[in-house]
């Protein structure tokens, strides 16, 4: 299972960052369409906040998992970006629930 984890500050209301872990399991490596509509949404979220809005993250991946954060005074600028890739995942997650599953954590 995926599981991707917003950050939102209390303060602001905006999401701050995001975590995403694991693998969905839907399909055999190379022909996981869960894997890959997450994928291709993640890895678009963190290049339009780098190399579109060419705003500093803090990005880090391992092992297939990934982790962006944006300080605080640049969540507004990331507001569009955040809340369209929590929105596309929570979509995803009530078609395929079994393999991707989505919260938010107030921080």
């Amino acid at each position: 299972m995926i599981r991707a984890s917003f950050e939102k500050s209390r303060a602001t209301g905006f999401f701050t960052g995001f975590t995403v872990k694991g693998h969905a399991g839907y399909s055999e490596e190379g022909s996981d369409i869960v894997c890959a509509a997450v994928s291709s949404a993640v890895y678009m979220t963190v290049n339009t906040i780098t190399d579109v809005l060419c705003l500093p993250a803090q990005i880090r991946e391992q092992d297939g998992d990934l982790r962006c954060r944006v300080s605080e005074e640049n969540a507004a600028a990331c507001r569009v970006c955040m809340e369209g890739l929590h929105l596309h995942l929570d979509s995803l997650s009530g078609q395929y629930a079994h393999y991707l599953q989505v919260s938010i954590l107030e921080v």
